[in-house]
């Protein structure tokens, strides 16, 4: 048995978010609007009635996460493997900086080649191969009645979504990047996990993230 939904939730804005800085794996935290984005979409996603919460152990996520615990009194569970891609020696730059010094591989990015972020980071294809088996892991032993919510990051979600659902690499581009504290809903069917809603949350609010695809 595997649980009745799954929310995938991206953490609140950050610092970083707004000065279009790449974050990455370093630990940055919410801003003044962040929190008051987690603490809005807490109570939005507190009607689903969730029975587990799962979270990335980035202050970010986890104080995003604590904002749903706080409502529902439930226990956060962290898994390492939903943290957002590892940036390396990339983190803190801005886009534009990273166009300016890396101009080959800011531009395999955009054209969606594969390129590993960093000198010693990782490839969107090592973030989804990761991130998909742990959102396994999160809905394994569930209840039709059950819903999981796995608060995380954006680029890592995408991607990582993407491989759980089995979608061609090919056609992951089509899937747009997630703005802050919004989410994404998938429902078990009979062919497998669909997805209910994408990007949901808060629309249209802009996506400021390490993600390309926005």
């Amino acid at each position: 048995m595997t649980a009745g939904r799954l929310i995938v939730w991206r953490h609140g804005r950050t610092e970083w978010n707004l000065q279009d800085k790449i974050q990455g794996q370093a630990d940055i935290p919410l801003d003044d609007v962040g929190v008051a984005q987690a603490r809005a979409a807490a109570l939005r996603l507190a009607s689903l009635a969730p029975t587990r919460l799962f979270s990335s152990d980035l202050q970010r996520a986890v104080a995003t996460a604590g904002e749903l615990a706080a409502l529902t009194g439930l226990k956060i569970e962290y898994d390492d493997a939903l943290r957002e891609i590892n940036v390396d020696d990339w983190a803190g730059m801005t886009m534009e900086e990273l166009a300016a010094i890396h101009p080959e591989a800011a531009a395999r990015i955009r054209s969606g080649e594969p390129q590993r972020r960093g000198t010693a980071g990782e490839t969107v294809e090592e973030v989804a191969e990761r991130f998909a088996p742990a959102l396994a892991r999160a809905i394994e032993h569930g209840e039709p009645s059950d819903t999981v919510v796995v608060t995380t990051h954006g680029l890592a979600a995408r991607v990582g979504i993407c491989l759980f659902l089995g979608i061609p690499k090919a056609h992951w581009p089509a899937f747009g990047g997630l703005s802050n504290c919004n989410w994404i809903s998938l429902l078990p069917g009979r062919h497998g996990w669909r997805i209910e809603e994408w990007n949901a949350g808060s629309l249209p609010e802009p996506v400021m993230s390490d993600d390309p695809q926005r």
